[in-house]
């Protein structure tokens, strides 16, 4: 059955990093796309980043271009979400995604399975 386990939250203070990382099982990893999306506290789900299926075309939300990085490595069934510079609103529970393509998927729609999600807290 697919797994995606994600691990790495934890808080952070104001302009930190947190490297979160995603091990997915059951499946092909190298065969599809993956997305990271987090929601906030009161707030809807938020696409974070995207990644086709071998890692070479990435995309953004404009509030987190410039100070995180989506990466894969197919050898290891792992994504990864190294997050730059952190600001009290990256406060969220964040997730990854499978999505149901091979080419990277932007927004919130158009996957089959979901992470059980992790905290990430920036405060001082």
């Amino acid at each position: 059955q697919v797994q995606l386990v994600v691990s790495g939250g934890g808080l952070a203070q104001p302009g930190g990093s947190l490297r979160l990382s995603c091990a997915a099982s059951g499946f092909t990893f190298s065969n599809y796309a993956m997305s990271w999306a987090r929601q906030a506290p009161g707030k809807g789900l938020e696409w974070v980043s995207g990644i086709d299926s071998d890692g070479s075309d990435t995309a953004y939300a404009d509030s987190v271009k410039g100070r995180f990085t989506i990466s894969r490595d197919n050898a290891k069934n792992t994504l990864y979400l190294q997050m730059n510079s952190l600001k009290p609103e990256d406060t969220a529970l964040y997730y990854c995604a499978k999505a149901r393509s091979t080419v990277l998927v932007r927004g919130t729609i158009g996957y089959d399975y979901w992470a059980q999600g992790t905290q990430v807290r920036v405060s001082s």
